[in-house]
């Protein structure tokens, strides 16, 4: 939807070889992470890339928190087995 209300057609599809590029280019580590946020938050992509991305970038703050909470329970356990 536009500003002032009106509603756009229906927004051209994402071409398999623009998703490739999309894939490879998150193969690369750190510039990854910088070009989910672009692609996600800039507003030049097409939704569909935009709502990928935004989707991608939950999926890894929660695998985020869920190592960080394993590392916690293992050195946790290493602790204890020593003392």
């Amino acid at each position: 939807m536009r500003p002032d209300g009106r509603v756009d057609g229906p927004e051209e599809p994402i071409s398999v070889s623009e998703w490739l590029i999309t894939m490879l280019v998150l193969a690369i580590p750190c510039v990854n992470l910088i070009m989910l946020f672009v692609w996600g938050f800039g507003g030049a992509e097409k939704r569909s890339k935009s709502n990928y991305c935004k989707a991608y970038l939950i999926w890894m703050a929660i695998c985020f928190v869920i190592g960080i909470l394993f590392y916690i329970v293992v050195i946790a356990g290493i602790v204890a087995g020593l003392s």
